[in-house]
């Protein structure tokens, strides 16, 4: 089983974030189709806002030396906090890091959370059902919602879920 720690990224770790969100971007575009901008990169404005905004957190996760994933929250001053992102590199993943990391991140800020996902990615289904679960038992709910402004896409299932219960 791989080590992992999870700590929040610096500016200095802006670089390898960067890296790790072109690789997550392009994992996603299997999914939504989206391709990347004329100068090779992804729509980076969750990254930025991970970075920038204060209601926003950047996570680094790391196995010994390596970088193996990220996670942004945000709406960290909100009712519920919001795991926007999180991204797990493939080679480590099906190791038990990715379940190990997200409960570290969310034990950082305890309250409710959302997480949303897609059906189309079968893998991301089975982990986030098995993220609410070891967190919150049977006290979750999942549910499907439009896309905003996207009325194009399928709907995003969204799951909730109270680490105070």
């Amino acid at each position: 089983m791989l080590d992992v720690s999870v700590r929040p990224a610096t500016a200095g770790d802006r670089a390898a974030v960067e890296r790790l969100w072109l690789m997550f971007r392009h994992d996603l575009s299997e999914l939504d189709g989206v391709l990347p901008n004329p100068d090779a990169t992804f729509r980076s404005d969750r990254l930025h806002s991970a970075f920038e905004d204060a209601d926003w957190a950047a996570y680094l996760l790391v196995s010994g030396v390596s970088p193996v994933g990220l996670a942004f929250v945000r709406s960290l001053s909100g009712p519920a906090r919001v795991l926007n992102s999180f991204f797990v590199v493939r080679g480590a993943r099906r190791s038990g890091i990715g379940l190990r990391a997200v409960q570290d991140v969310i034990a950082r800020h305890p309250g409710r959370w959302e997480v949303a996902f897609q059906d189309e990615n079968g893998p991301a289904v089975a982990f986030w059902r098995r993220v609410a679960t070891e967190v919150a038992g049977t006290a979750w709910k999942e549910e499907h919602r439009p896309v905003p402004n996207r009325p194009e896409l399928k709907p995003d299932t969204w799951i909730s879920f109270d680490t105070a219960a």
